[in-house]
C-alpha cells in the first residue's frame, strides 16, 4: 500500500503504514486521526514541544517522560499514545510530523478523500470554501478537504495544489508574466 504513494515512504512511511493497519484493524482510524491532529495542534502551538521532539540532545527516556506528561494533559490515549511513546523509545520522535502527515494520506485514500493545499491572500468566507470544495470535487470525483494558508504576498487569486497538480492563478504570478514578457519585448 505505502509503495502506491509517493508521500508514504521512507522511515515514516514505514510507521505510518503500521499505525494505520493497526488502527484500521482495530477500525479506531477516527480516533487516532483525531488524537495525531490534536499533537500536530500542539507542535505548532508549542515551541517547547517542538524542540523536545526535534533537538537530539534530550534521550528517549526524557522524550518519553516528557511525552507521556504531554500526551495525558492533552487527553490522548490508547493507540495514539502508545504508537507516539513507541516513536521516542525508538528515537524516532523527530520524524512524527511527517508520520502524521502519511497517515492522513493513508486515511484519505482509504476513505476516497484529496487533500488540497490552498494559498489565498487573505481568509475566504464559508460559501467561498464550499465553492471551491465543490469544484475540486467535480474534477477528481472524491471528497476534498482543504488546507488553507493565508499568505498576503500573492496579492489576490489562489494557489491550489492538488496531489501532483498545481493551479496558480495568483496575481503575483500573472504580474510576473507580464514582466518576463514586457522584458523580452523590450
Amino acid at each position: 500500500m505505502a509503495s502506491e504513494d509517493p508521500s508514504v515512504s521512507g522511515v515514516s512511511g514505514r510507521y505510518a503504514t503500521a499505525l494505520f493497519e493497526l488502527a484500521r484493524d482495530e477500525k479506531v482510524i477516527d480516533v487516532v486521526k483525531a488524537d495525531l491532529d490534536k499533537f500536530s495542534a500542539l507542535l505548532k502551538d508549542s515551541p517547547d514541544l517542538l524542540r523536545l521532539v526535534r533537538s537530539p540532545v534530550f534521550g528517549a527516556d526524557v522524550q518519553a517522560k516528557a511525552l507521556g506528561a504531554v500526551l495525558d494533559k492533552a487527553g490522548i490515549a490508547g493507540i495514539s499514545a502508545n504508537f507516539l511513546k513507541l516513536l521516542a523509545a525508538n528515537r524516532r520522535l523527530f520524524v512524527v510530523a511527517d508520520v502524521i502527515r502519511a497517515f492522513r494520506s493513508l486515511v484519505a485514500r482509504f476513505k476516497g478523500e484529496a487533500t488540497a493545499d490552498v494559498t489565498v491572500a487573505e481568509n475566504l468566507s464559508d460559501k467561498n470554501l464550499e465553492a471551491l470544495k465543490t469544484a475540486l470535487k467535480s474534477v477528481t470525483g472524491k471528497d476534498v478537504t482543504l488546507n488553507v494558508n493565508v499568505d498576503p504576498a500573492i496579492i489576490g487569486g489562489l494557489v491550489v495544489k492538488l496531489g501532483s497538480r498545481m493551479v496558480d492563478s495568483s496575481i503575483r504570478t500573472k504580474l510576473n508574466s507580464i514582466k518576463h514578457a514586457m522584458k523580452e519585448a523590450g
